[in-house]
């Protein structure tokens, strides 16, 4: 059975849960996003319990990992 690659999505768009401030933003690939300063309010998102960064948390797009099916990052 051939397994055919599946391109990662980079650009997560997050929206904050505090004031509702809607920003894209390009994740990174080799570290989890644990924080991240909402440009509209300036309160600092962290991941809701069990997930493992804010674009998991809070995008629209899950973390490269979490899409590769490596689970969240360490």
């Amino acid at each position: 059975m051939e397994t055919q690659a599946r391109a990662l999505e980079l650009t997560s768009t997050l929206t904050c849960p505090l004031c509702g401030h809607v920003e894209s933003e390009t994740m990174p690939t080799d570290a989890c996003q644990w924080f991240y300063d909402c440009k509209g309010c300036g309160g600092v998102l962290k991941p809701k319990p069990g997930d493992c960064c804010v674009f998991c948390s809070y995008g629209t797009v899950p973390c490269p990992p979490v899409q590769q099916g490596d689970g969240c990052c360490s």
